[in-house]
């Protein structure tokens, strides 16, 4: 049979119309301590801080994520995240929780998704590919994308305009740490200068903006401080060392900043 030009452009035509949904990319297990996590590629315009990007939420894929936190066993999923917070088995989730993610939110929305079996699963590269192709990906939106096996991110980024990424598992050998791609979590200054001279670029959360250290970090733009002039997913600068640029700090915000000044304080 004779190719058919027409044909052939027609498929072409009928596949990029096609709607591609949110998925699951992943289901396995962690990189951090071996325990079943998941990640779910959910597609969304409600952030107003990232803008329009393509969230990926890295959970516990057995348990809710309030108990995993309270339990602390979002250790899979976070590995050495100080702003996890302390166990707390007998509260909603860990006492003295810094971190900005409000679990009763978007983690807790996908959580119940995914117990409804709302999202397919998907896999092999290209199908992956093909979720993250012309968007802007944030990778962890929940969670610590080094949890997770590094050819899923490397499918998922292949077709994508850009990314952000952030980790705490830049010291944790079994963890698919690469700073190409991800952003060093630094908790304090020190850790900062530590990373900064391995060469590795970091985001790190400040008390005041006159913590910055000049000639190595900037303020978020998408920060109220900077007055959010921008979005993340305009922006861009937190993609790693794939990103020729300084680093980043951005003064506690969230439900978490009391928690965090007080660590810093101390």
């Amino acid at each position: 049979m004779p190719f058919d030009t027409m044909q052939a452009a027609r498929i072409v035509k009928r596949a990029k119309k096609a709607k591609v949904k949110s998925s699951i990319i992943y289901m396995g297990p962690s990189l951090i301590d071996g325990a079943p996590i998941m990640v779910i590629a959910v597609i969304s315009k409600r952030n107003r801080k990232t803008g329009a990007m393509l969230q990926t939420y890295i959970m516990r894929s057995d348990i809710d994520p309030r108990y995993a936190s309270a339990m602390g066993l979002d250790v899979s999923i976070c590995g050495s995240c100080p702003l996890r917070g302390i166990a707390n088995p007998n509260g909603k989730q860990a006492k003295e929780r810094a971190c900005y993610v409000i679990l009763g939110q978007g983690p807790l929305i996908v959580w119940k998704a995914f117990q409804r079996d709302f999202y397919p699963m998907v896999s092999g590269f290209d199908a992956i590919a093909g979720i993250g192709a012309d968007r802007m990906v944030r990778i962890g939106t929940y969670g610590d994308g080094a949890a997770v096996p590094a050819h899923i991110w490397q499918a998922l980024l292949s077709r994508a305009k850009g990314h952000t990424a952030y980790s705490h598992q830049s010291g944790l050998s079994q963890a698919a740490f690469d700073p190409a791609i991800y952003m060093v979590s630094a908790d304090s200054e020190a850790q900062a200068r530590a990373a900064w001279q391995a060469g590795r670029r970091t985001f790190r959360v400040i008390d005041t903006v006159s913590d910055i250290v000049k000639g190595k970090e900037i303020l978020c733009p998408a920060s109220k401080e900077a007055g959010a002039r921008t979005t993340c997913f305009s922006c861009g600068l937190c993609g790693g060392n794939g990103v020729k640029a300084k680093s980043i700090a951005i003064p506690a915000h969230g439900n978490g900043a009391t928690h965090i000044r007080k660590r810093n304080a101390a």
